[in-house]
């Protein structure tokens, strides 16, 4: 059976986000509110709770998944980017962008895209999720929220308790979230270029 928080989305109370890092650290895995969705999410090193994600998803092993980040310098830690790439990270980040980038061995293979060695990057602007991966100190591992046979994340996190209270360690109510795609930007190969155009926008690299 999960537990259930009710997060103050403005000022979230810091002993609720204390207990989300303690149950990840035991290998929880957890929904989490991320700005455009809800997310799946689990420590980065934990096998079992990724392979647990992809249980509730029905995912392949060949699915490509995300890092959250805290910041640049903890993104540098696990993936390659040039003054370009950090500087147009630097400009749209905390925000509704996806970044792939070529990945550094900090990155678990499994984690990987098996052919491209490449990873996606998140720095979302939720407070709460910002407050997680600052609190655990290391990216954090997730996948939208949506589950079999859908096309879109769950937006109502009393359906997900409904749906997911005997999977999930943990459900983080942060209220309804509408669900929107990110905007996916490929910086892999000394390439820049937006490869899905989703809610975040990037002017200076419109034509």
């Amino acid at each position: 059976m999960s537990q259930y928080f009710s997060i103050h989305p403005e000022n979230p109370q810091r002993r609720l986000i204390h207990q989300a890092v303690d149950i990840l650290n035991k290998g929880g895995v957890i929904s989490i509110p991320t700005g455009s969705s809800y997310a799946f999410a689990c420590k980065i090193g934990d096998k079992k709770a990724l392979d647990k994600i992809r249980q509730i998803r029905q995912l392949s092993d060949k699915h490509d998944f995300t890092l959250i980040c805290k910041d640049l310098t903890q993104v540098s830690n696990f993936t390659k980017m040039n003054n370009d790439t950090y500087r147009l990270i630097k400009a749209l980040t905390p925000g509704p962008f996806t970044f792939i980038l070529d990945a550094t061995k900090e990155v678990p293979k499994r984690l990987q895209h098996p052919k491209k060695k490449s990873i996606g990057i998140r720095i979302p602007n939720n407070v709460v999720t910002q407050m997680i991966v600052d609190e655990l100190d290391e990216p954090l591992f997730c996948s939208s929220l949506i589950l079999p046979k859908n096309t879109q994340a769950e937006t109502d996190p009393y359906e997900i308790r409904d749906k997911l209270e005997k999977e999930l360690d943990l459900i983080i109510d942060f209220g309804i979230i509408e669900a929107q795609e990110t905007t996916v930007i490929n910086c892999t190969d000394n390439e820049i270029e937006i490869t899905r155009q989703g809610i975040g926008v990037a002017p200076m690299l419109e034509n």
